[in-house]
């Protein structure tokens, strides 16, 4: 059995640089942290080749003394915190004090500081965790951070970075959410010598996310200001019916830090139920306050996740105060409307929907009528009405059952959406949507496997804004869009135009596809790894935007349907598995029906 040593303290903050500083834009979060938690409001980030060559942090705060500033480089060493009750009334970004060391083990940082009533300042050096030397600077109140080389000295821990633009997007969607934090703080955000924002003091959160986040996302907000029980929330939410196709325009703090909190996530996306379809999730910029002692920020080593004392208590009051502010634009209906939505109530339909410790699904309870649709131009030559017609068969695959014959008559349409046919076996529910998804995924899987994708110009271009990391994310995939049937140009920094679409597609449905698009891309999916891949879901949302079904239909065009449906390879599911039809035999008819 191997020799139980201590390990050394460059190797300790090593192991604790692993858990707190993931990548470049980890270093940033930690600095500015501590800028803000030094009282400054300025605050001015560069970095160069997406942090991993040099990062600086500088801003006006109340700066250090010498033995601070030494201090401030050892492990465990904070001035916000001295005993184990205070984590129940923490009022401050930081308090463990393990940042800095950790950054000074893995890279060659150097920081000067100046305290008030300080003659000169304080400049330190170390390399790799090494101290190089400690000497008097001159410089203004406050204090200034280079980190340059990150990971040099582990190697294994810099070849898991991703690409100087992936990272970039992190370390400025980082920045931007500390500004969004405090916006009484003027923000700097330099990148390669290049300005990307410049943000003065701004009086309210809307002004801040409309100069860093875009004038379009702004417009799409609304303002909430709710106080009850101890607890205050603010901040804004968007309008009924704008949604996106994922949750990272969510973006949640407490008690001003940014987190990432299931109880606010599934608490936002149960007060949209009534106002967004389903899987369409809400953009929000929500601050919640609360008393420090009624959560726990020291639950993640990067202190990205909380915990709250009485998780059902805070979902109900989200989801309270939420519901009245959507319901005062008429945005909120439905079962949850219809209840007295007290602490009490609100909080029993909180705990009866997601049970405390449970893990709720992401589309919880998400439901919306289905939108407009156009009919498909026929794949083949229509059957003649009256003549018998291909038999869907589970056991079969589909060019051997459009080969089989059987009387299928249709009789009419159930609630917009299914199709009823008599059968010599019984009933048929043809779930026309399904059926329609099934058909567009496989013909538009075709044309992309053989590029031939005709492109409709627009006459008027859709201008789209985006965030930083999603800019990132279209750039790398800019080439594949381009090559199956989008004209996507830049027109600024984080803007874009969309100058053409496919033919299949409404021009009016440009910008909410290609966010659905980039949303995918923020999942992983539609990776250049494998373009089959990546195709065949570009095909799967395709079909969704593809289809346009009209209000009724007649028995040619449901003929029609079943012969394109049971022409398709797999004809028994759409593109996400679910069923196009279901079968009702004489024997279960007799059966329901007790005969």
């Amino acid at each position: 059995m191997a020799t139980i040593r201590i390990l050394s303290d460059r190797v300790a903050n090593q192991i604790a640089a692993g858990e707190v500083i993931e990548r470049p834009a980890a270093v940033v979060k930690e600095l500015v942290e501590n800028s803000l938690d030094a009282g400054a409001t300025r605050i001015e980030v560069e970095f160069r080749s997406g942090g991993r060559a040099s990062i600086r942090v500088e801003d006006n705060g109340g700066g250090m003394t010498r033995d601070d500033a030494l201090l401030s480089l050892e492990r465990h060493a904070t001035s916000k915190i001295a005993e184990a009750t205070d984590l129940d009334r923490l009022a401050t970004f930081g308090f463990r004090g393990e940042a800095l060391p950790s950054i000074a083990s893995v890279s060659r940082f150097e920081i000067q500081t100046r305290a008030a009533g300080d003659e000169a300042g304080t400049e330190v050096f170390i390399n790799g965790g090494k101290f190089v030397h400690v000497r008097d600077c001159g410089r203004p109140v406050g204090t200034r951070i280079v980190v340059s080389q990150l990971f040099n000295s582990v190697p294994a821990r810099r070849k898991f970075l991703k690409s100087d633009a992936t990272e970039s997007a992190h370390i400025i969607h980082c920045v931007r959410l500390y500004a969004l934090a405090c916006p009484q703080a003027a923000f700097t955000l330099i990148e390669d010598g290049r300005a990307i924002f410049r943000s003065p003091e701004c009086a309210t959160t809307g002004e801040r996310v409309a100069e860093i986040f875009g004038r379009q996302i702004a417009e799409s907000l609304l303002a909430i200001e709710v106080a009850d029980g101890g607890m205050r929330l603010r901040g804004l939410i968007g309008r009924p019916g704008v949604g996106r196709a994922t949750r990272h325009e969510m973006i949640t703090y407490v008690n001003q830090r940014p987190v990432d909190s299931r109880t606010l996530s599934y608490a936002l996306i149960e007060s949209y139920h009534d106002s967004l379809p389903k899987g369409r999730y809400p953009l929000a910029f929500l601050f919640l306050e609360i008393d420090p002692a009624e959560v726990d920020v020291n639950v993640h080593p990067a202190k990205r996740e909380v915990r709250f004392r009485n998780e059902v208590q805070v979902r109900a009051f989200v989801i309270r105060a939420v519901l009245e502010r959507l319901r005062e634009l008429g945005g909120g209906s439905g079962v949850v409307a219809g209840l007295s939505l007290a602490t009490g109530e609100a909080g029993r339909l909180a705990a009866a929907t997601f049970p405390a410790g449970a893990n709720p699904p992401a589309e919880s309870r998400l439901a919306a009528p289905f939108p407009a649709f156009r009919p498909l131009a026929p794949l083949s030559a229509p059957p003649v009405p009256g003549e018998r017609m291909p038999l869907p068969a589970a056991t079969v695959s589909g060019g051997e059952a459009a080969r089989l014959r059987i009387n299928w008559r249709y009789v009419g349409l159930a609630h917009g959406v299914y199709a009823l046919f008599e059968t010599d076996a019984g009933l048929v529910l043809l779930d026309r949507r399904a059926a329609h998804e099934r058909v567009w995924y496989e013909r538009l899987r075709t044309q992309f496997a053989t590029a031939r994708v005709a492109t409709q110009r627009l006459l008027l271009p859709v201008p789209v804004e985006l965030d930083a990391i999603t800019t990132a994310l279209l750039f790398d995939r800019l080439g594949f869009l381009n090559g199956h049937g989008f004209e996507i140009v830049e027109f600024g920094r984080n803007f874009f135009r969309v100058e053409g679409v496919p033919e299949w597609m409404d021009p009016a449905d440009a910008e909410a596809f290609l966010r659905d698009l980039l949303g995918a891309l923020r999942e992983g999916l539609l990776m250049a790894k494998d373009i089959d891949l990546a195709r065949d879901e570009l095909a799967r949302l395709a079909a969704v935007r593809a289809v346009r079904l009209p209000d009724g239909t007649s028995e040619p065009d449901m003929r029609t349907l079943v012969s394109q449906l049971f022409s398709c390879r797999q004809p028994l599911t759409n593109p996400a598995g679910r069923p196009t039809y279901i079968e009702l035999g004489h024997g279960e008819l007799a059966r329901r029906f007790q005969k």
